[in-house]
């Protein structure tokens, strides 16, 4: 399978987008060789290959949750912009 210039145009312009002639006869030679490398995939036997999302096993990596000290109140509202009876102060963005 491969996409003609003209093909392409009629794509572009329904996503309105906008290319010069060079600009489309370097994206036909790009979309066509993605879609031979597109072919090759489908030509290979796949048949008892469960699908994935991942092609390698991901696990979580969870540590166990600790009690530890935490920054000093002072200290974590040294920086704020603006502080009331020891909490951040944030514009309200709910009624």
């Amino acid at each position: 399978m491969s996409v003609s210039e003209q093909e392409l145009r009629q794509v572009a312009e329904l996503v309105r987008l906008a290319f010069s002639e060079d600009e489309l006869r370097v994206l036909v030679g790009e979309f066509n060789r993605i879609l031979q490398f597109v072919a090759k995939l489908n030509a290979v036997d796949t048949t008892g290959v469960p699908p994935t999302v991942q092609g390698v096993k991901v696990k979580n990596r969870f540590r166990p949750d600790q009690v530890r000290p935490s920054l000093p109140r002072t200290e974590a509202l040294k920086n704020a912009v603006a502080v009331k009876d020891g909490s951040f102060v944030v514009p309200q963005i709910m009624e």
